[in-house]
């Protein structure tokens, strides 16, 4: 049984983690007394390659097609997704999914940038952040024949919006 009680006792058990209960063993949150409320998350990442790997997609080039129109239908599957592979993530119904690439010449990258949207009892920072990923890993499928040494990095959460703990923007070095 559950102790209603038991996520406010875990997070002082566990030191603010809540995916753990007071014995320290994993469960999915109890978000059944939140709020329901309009919940927004931006997170973004890039991937970065040799100058000609990067004029392939430039150009419209690579020969799996059209690498940055796969990459953000992929992206935003992911986002819909999020809960069959995260396994603590709620399920949710999301209302929006955006995902923005722009192509970097000077430091042959490309930068992803997912926005996700619901009205719900949890937020969607998972989902911005699974979509970033997939993302930028559907461009390194398509082009891994041609570069296989693309590094991928900056996946972070850049802002989130609605819930209790309100808004936050990430401070950026």
């Amino acid at each position: 049984m559950t102790n209603k009680n038991s996520t406010s006792s875990s997070i002082e058990v566990n030191g603010g983690l809540t995916h753990f209960d007071q014995g320290g063993q994993a469960h999915m949150v109890d978000v059944g007394d939140k709020d329901s409320t309009h919940r927004i998350a931006r997170a973004a990442g890039k991937i970065r390659m040799q100058a000609a790997t990067f004029a392939l997609i430039q150009n419209g080039h690579a020969k799996k097609g059209d690498v940055i129109g796969i990459a953000r239908i992929a992206a935003i599957m992911a986002a819909k997704r999020t809960s069959d592979l995260i396994p603590l993530c709620h399920p949710l119904a999301l209302t929006r999914v955006t995902v923005d690439f722009e192509l970097d010449a000077a430091n042959h990258a490309v930068l992803c940038q997912a926005q996700v949207e619901t009205y719900g009892k949890t937020g969607v920072e998972m989902e911005a952040l699974t979509s970033v990923q997939i993302g930028l890993l559907t461009i390194y499928d398509m082009c891994k024949a041609v570069d296989r040494g693309m590094v991928m990095s900056d996946i972070r959460v850049l802002e989130k919006h609605g819930g209790k703990s309100g808004d936050w923007t990430a401070v950026i070095d």
